[in-house]
């Protein structure tokens, strides 16, 4: 699998053998962008043209375009892990919010 980009756009690419085909599928979104072309060049410009026109249909009906990744997280835990991590950013003098966007970022860094 090879990985390409569009703006915040990811899309996961494979090739098909057989058909002789690049297939694509723009990733970590709800809505489904596919694109497909027999060359990088094709398959670059059949990338663009179906977050373009991805684009165009949602505003033609009025909708914002879904992007990848939009800041919120949503995140199940134990009611224990909840609790403590709540009491540590009570005696870290921050929003529960903020002590979790803190812990993901030095954990990521």
């Amino acid at each position: 699998m090879t990985v390409m980009h569009h703006g915040p756009y990811q899309a996961i690419v494979e090739y098909d053998d057989g058909a002789g085909l690049f297939h694509g599928e723009v990733v970590n979104l709800r809505d489904v962008i596919t694109f497909q072309g027999r060359s990088v060049d094709e398959l670059k410009q059949a990338l663009s043209e179906s977050i373009d026109d991805y684009i165009e249909f949602c505003r033609a009906r009025g909708e914002e375009p879904e992007e990848p990744f939009s800041g919120h997280l949503v995140v199940r835990v134990d009611p224990k892990t909840h609790k403590a991590a709540a009491d540590a950013a009570q005696r870290a003098g921050i929003s529960l919010e903020t002590w979790v966007a803190r812990a993901l970022d030095a954990a990521t860094a």
